[in-house]
């Protein structure tokens, strides 16, 4: 079996005093290499005739290879180990995200222009027209990450303390590549009803919802209701973004193994929540042959009164031949494999059963569900969760550019037509002299991504009537390809399809647009005009202090 890398998320800081002697600290890094340790950065801390004092970054593969680099170092003669730093632990020391103020408070005049007494002709203006909240406030702009910290990455159940560092690193992604304020709101309660109620209650100071990490099935009840609930768009992560991104995987993969997606078989390790949203994303898209297992086997419809509502859907509307079995049954002559289950799941001698140039996305981490390196004699196309290999199929490709579009909509949801527009944007940012087996995903740092997907779910969302903002500008858009044009019955689908039509290049940062990209707000005329009743008779004067 192959092993786990060293890598950046096991790096500490060694400050060693050594002897200086030609040579010495040649050693210390032969005992680094010789447990198989990464060393990276090298600082001379100082020097004297006698010392050298230095601080050496090393990757490791887990804590326990970390201690063992540390004891081989210790061993040396001539060589003291000072003081070993966690890097992840110091990153993330006091936290990892802050608010920060627009506008300074420097002088009186701000003070009360910003807080009372001029703040309360803005609240009065609001409490006469909710909707200006929109306008005059972060509400436009701000996305709450809702967790109850019941399934966290591939931790399980850790609760609402333990999952704030994860919540915090969500917000700093929503920032990072959408200009979002995100906000982490880790939840004392794993109630649906709960959970429900509070997130209701706080909605009125968010553009958005992300719920995060919440195990299945309650992730679907809770969802469910609160997009009954409230009129803003409602996201579980965990299902839609995974779903958006593996679609726009498969149909750059698809297109280098000359298939069509209505006509291949596709095997998913994982009924749960991230396995159910993907199932539906693919069906949607035309995905006609779709068997998914679980840790006891294939999913079928004679399991149905021992299932849970969510996989009861799945044994309903997969597996057309009612197949049952092992997961190296399922995988027998299939062309797709999608893993989002666990490590080792997948055997190659089963691999070796599919079909010709088989596809494998096996994203469990942070071990797969086969190694790479065991897959790639079989397997055309492979794709991790990881970075340290090629095609890391990453949420964060999803949900900062279709919580964007949606944000500058101001769209009342997050509908099928927006996702599947967002997946067309994320495997249009590769061009088909690009396009390779290892390059069927684009890179998170491409900024490319979040424009493109940001402009897709706009477009969307105007053209499937949930917008409640004017559209920026016109666009008439390309067809939508046939690799995901959408389906119903069976049938082409010709409302969604216009729907999910996209953008061929990305908008111009005209001052109408920039907000889109992640340069800022933007108000059309007729949101400044709207504050009139409370604000100044004319717009000119609204533009003080810009």
């Amino acid at each position: 079996m192959a092993q786990i890398s060293p890598s950046v998320g096991y790096s500490f800081s060694i400050r060693v005093r050594d002897t200086n002697r030609v040579g010495t600290f040649a050693r210390i890094l032969a005992a680094i290499a010789e447990v198989k340790g990464d060393p990276g950065a090298v600082d001379l801390v100082s020097a004297s005739r006698q010392y050298k004092l230095r601080d050496l970054t090393v990757n490791a593969r887990d804590v326990a290879h970390a201690q063992e680099i540390i004891r081989a170092v210790s061993r040396i003669k001539g060589v003291d180990v000072l003081q070993v730093t966690d890097c992840v632990f110091r990153l993330h020391h006091g936290g990892k995200i802050r608010l920060q103020n627009k506008v300074p408070l420097d002088t009186r005049e701000t003070l009360s222009m910003a807080y009372t007494p001029g703040v309360a002709r803005v609240c009065l203006a609001i409490a006469e027209d909710k909707r200006k909240a929109d306008t005059l406030t972060i509400k436009h702009n701000s996305v709450a990450v809702v967790s109850d910290g019941s399934a966290v990455l591939g931790l399980g159940n850790i609760g609402p303390e333990a999952a704030m560092p994860v919540m915090e690193g969500k917000a700093m992604l929503f920032k990072e590549f959408a200009d979002i304020d995100a906000y982490p709101i880790c939840l004392d309660t794993q109630d649906p009803e709960e959970i429900i109620l509070a997130t209701r209650w706080i909605a009125p100071g968010f553009g958005g919802i992300n719920l995060e990490d919440i195990s299945a099935p309650r992730c679907f009840q809770i969802e469910e209701e609160l997009k009954k609930e409230l009129s803003i768009p409602v996201f579980h992560d965990d299902q839609h973004g995974t779903a958006v991104v593996v679609l726009a995987a498969t149909v750059n993969a698809l297109k280098l193994v000359n298939r069509r997606l209505p006509d291949i078989k596709i095997v998913i390790a994982g009924a749960g929540a991230a396995g159910v949203a993907v199932t539906k994303m693919l069906k949607t898209a035309g995905a006609r042959h779709i068997i998914c297992c679980d840790r006891k086997g294939i999913v079928c419809k004679r399991q149905m009164p021992d299932l849970d509502f969510s996989q009861a859907w799945v044994a309903a509307n997969t597996n057309p031949d009612n197949l049952s079995g092992k997961i190296d049954d399922a995988v027998r002559g299939a062309h797709l494999f999608i893993g989002l289950s666990g490590p080792n799941v997948l055997s190659a001698r089963a691999l070796a059963t599919m079909a010709k140039d088989p596809i494998v996305f096996a994203m469990a981490n942070p071990v797969p569900e086969i190694m790479p390196e065991a897959a790639a004699p079989y397997a055309r196309i492979i794709a991790t969760g990881r970075s340290d290999y090629p095609n890391q199929i990453n949420n964060v490709l999803g949900f900062p550019g279709i919580f964007r579009g949606a944000l500058d909509a101001n769209a009342r949801e997050i509908n099928e037509p927006m996702k599947l527009a967002a997946a067309n944007a994320i495997a249009s940012c590769i061009s088909e002299d690009e396009l390779n087996e290892e390059y069927i995903i684009p890179s998170v740092f491409n900024k490319q991504v979040v424009r493109r997907v940001a402009r897709a779910v706009e477009e969307a969302a105007h053209s499937s009537g949930v917008a409640r903002r004017r559209r920026s500008s016109n666009h008439a858009g390309p067809t939508v390809p046939a690799e995901i044009r959408p389906v119903r019955n069976g049938q082409p689908d010709p409302v969604a399809e216009k729907s999910i039509r996209t953008l061929g290049t990305p908008r111009s940062l005209s001052p109408e647009n920039v907000r889109a990209a992640g340069h800022g707000a933007r108000s059309s005329s007729h949101e400044v005009h709207a504050v009139h009743r409370h604000g100044f008779s004319s717009a000119r004067n609204l533009s003080c202090g810009h």
